[in-house]
């Protein structure tokens, strides 16, 4: 796929993306899918055809693409030929596997204390955001992009917009975790941006946050398969075991589903 050859496709593509609403993260996940069939296909996947897409998946199955990206790509590559390309035809020629899911990896609460403890510094920036991960059950994404407003002491609630599916809804705001952003806002002062980034115009990256977490678990000595969306996951089974109802934690933590695991 050249350059010259796919730069108003994609360019039309990523605006039928816009105009729903995709977040960027799935919109750079959804063009890299396209560019790796046209990189297979070896021409504009707008010329592609029914057999290519069963030679494409082929290929990835014979490669050990997992089901997980195998099903990423189908879908991705589902929404360019559907929507994009305006091939129905090709579309639904596309195949995804059904396969068993793993229960996710969680910390104990005493290793949840660990981790934060551990956060890197200079200051409490770090602590603070893995915090409100654990703390209110937020996705990284969701974290960086709060700002100052959406934090409201009087309801014990934060604000989240936008977050997965395009959804506003209000996470779960406890007093110890008000305590910890009141200590790191004494310190930033940010009347935007909760979290600023290198540039205090723009947030703070997901990329910096699972770094910061990266480390922080290293530094624990807790094992380098721990994310911020570990925390996320801990939490919600931290609430499971104190007994709160599982429709409730859907809502806090919007979502449609959530499976429980036991603390190991």
């Amino acid at each position: 796929m050249t350059h010259k050859a796919i730069s108003p496709l994609r360019q039309r593509m990523i605006e039928d993306m816009s105009v729903r609403k995709f977040c960027e993260k799935a919109k750079h996940d959804y063009v890299r899918h396209v560019e790796l069939f046209a990189g297979f296909l070896g021409r504009s996947p707008a010329t592609a055809t029914g057999e290519d897409l069963r030679r494409y998946q082929v290929h990835q199955t014979e490669n050990g693409v997992q089901p997980p990206s195998f099903n990423s790509a189908a879908v991705a590559l589902r929404f360019f030929f559907l929507v994009t390309l305006g091939r129905p035809d090709l579309a639904h020629q596309l195949t995804r596997i059904n396969y068993p899911r793993k229960l996710p990896r969680i910390l104990s609460p005493e290793d949840v204390a660990r981790l934060l403890e551990a956060a890197p510094g200079p200051g409490l920036k770090y602590k603070a955001a893995l915090s409100i991960a654990y703390g209110a059950g937020l996705r990284a994404a969701e974290v960086v992009m709060l700002r100052t407003g959406d934090i409201d002491s009087k309801r014990m609630l934060i604000r989240v917009e936008q977050g997965k599916g395009n959804k506003d809804r209000y996470a779960m705001l406890s007093p110890q975790l008000l305590e910890v952003l009141r200590a790191w806002w004494q310190q930033c002062r940010s009347k935007g941006w909760l979290f600023p980034g290198r540039d205090p115009i723009l947030p703070m990256t997901t990329r910096q946050l699972n770094r910061a977490c990266h480390m922080a678990a290293d530094f624990a000595g807790l094992g380098t398969w721990i994310s911020p969306h570990t925390l996320r996951h801990s939490f919600a089974t931290h609430l499971l075991e104190s007994h709160t109802d599982v429709r409730v934690i859907q809502v806090l933590f919007g979502t449609a589903t959530y499976y429980p695991r036991t603390v190991r």
